[in-house]
């Protein structure tokens, strides 16, 4: 009988203590994720989900500002999916998309298109999450050789490439230096072309001029002759 009340009693505080724990830890913390439709580096024309979990209690989400790694560019991602009325902006190095505010509790999920992963183990998307009472979430830890982080930005692992697969090329922008080179090739045609139309009138007024000179020259000759043959008549009488 004792013993059997003994193991009672333990059962008791065994319940009562995992009881206590559950009710100390209270719920998960909110936290950012990625997920891909296909997780493989090289890969095309993939479709990344982000959602972030709310963890505000009197506001809704407004804005989700995500940094894109190394290996992709702001013109290389295309929104694909996203709550009603959000529209998505391109940043320096990434994008924001925002909208009206989601209703208070309702997780911020939206999703974009990659024309290609870049060549990597895994993928670090810093995030940053704004709520329509101000409240802002930053997760945008990396992880490392220390303690896990309490903030982690959303981590996508990539596998291996597919064999033979190859980084896409893309054509860069027209650089400064380019436009500036056009434009001073511009103008140095348009000076060409004025020297050409300038040599062009030269060459007219010159004709014209000669044209001229000659016509001159005749009529003193023929004046000249004129006047001659007036003389020998005279004498002649």
């Amino acid at each position: 009988m004792s013993t059997m009340r003994t193991m009672r009693r333990l059962g008791g505080v065994s319940a009562a203590a995992i009881a206590a724990t559950i009710a100390f830890a209270g719920p998960a913390s909110a936290h950012a994720e990625v997920t891909a439709s296909n997780a493989r580096a090289l890969a095309k024309d993939v479709v990344l989900t982000f959602t972030g979990e709310a963890e505000s209690e009197s506001g809704g989400f407004t804005e989700v500002r995500v940094v894109l790694p190394d290996g992709i560019a702001p013109g290389d991602v295309s929104l694909d999916e996203a709550p009603k009325g959000w529209k998505m902006k391109p940043t320096k190095d990434g994008y924001t998309i925002s909208g009206p505010k989601l209703a208070v509790g309702t997780n911020a999920v939206h999703k974009v298109k990659v024309r290609q992963l870049p060549d990597a183990k895994a993928l670090a998307f810093k995030t940053i999450e704004t709520y329509s009472d101000g409240k802002v979430s930053r997760w945008i830890e990396l992880p490392g050789d220390g303690p896990e982080p309490e903030e982690p930005a959303p981590v996508l692992e990539l596998k291996a490439a597919v064999a033979g697969s190859k980084p896409s090329e893309s054509s860069p922008p027209p650089s400064k230096d380019a436009d500036r080179t056009s434009d001073e090739a511009s103008d140095k045609a348009s000076g060409e072309s004025g020297k050409t139309e300038q040599k062009a009138d030269e060459d007219k007024n010159g004709n014209a001029g000669a044209a001229t000179a000659i016509g001159i020259s005749v009529g003193v000759l023929v004046v000249a002759g004129a006047g001659l043959w007036v003389f020998k008549q005279r004498r002649q009488s």
